[in-house]
């Protein structure tokens, strides 16, 4: 028997921002998440396949030598860490604290008697 393809799995570690490395990559990258949630990675040399998730995990196909998975990841990783995914924060988080904060304010100026009452309070936050 002869070995024809080999197929290996790994996983980055990190999320990758899939539509910026399709988007810089077209030559070699096709994604299309309607039909499947992995990005489609095609590498020269060596002659092998990616398929890579957002998750950071990689499926490698199409390789006749171990040692060809080995060489395709180092070749793709420096390229997979520039797309690495960033926290985001959610301007949701940051209402809430405001809105925290606005009502922390209203009732500490309630017990220092600078506000009467809960109408003054209404009236003060739609100023």
């Amino acid at each position: 028997f002869k070995v024809q393809n080999i197929c290996g799995t790994a996983d980055v570690g990190f999320p990758i921002r899939l539509e910026g490395l399709v988007y810089a990559h077209s030559a070699f990258a096709s994604y299309e998440p309607e039909l499947f949630p992995g990005l489609i990675y095609r590498l020269v040399s060596p002659r092998v396949v990616f398929l890579i998730f957002v998750s950071g995990k990689l499926v490698i196909t199409g390789a006749k030598k171990e040692s060809d998975l080995s060489l395709a990841l180092t070749k793709l990783y420096p390229t997979l860490v520039e797309f690495k995914k960033t926290q985001i924060t959610t301007t949701l988080s940051t209402t809430t604290n405001a809105n925290q904060a606005s009502t922390q304010q209203q009732q500490l100026q309630l017990q220092q008697g600078l506000l009467t009452d809960q109408g003054s309070a209404k009236q003060m936050e739609e100023v």
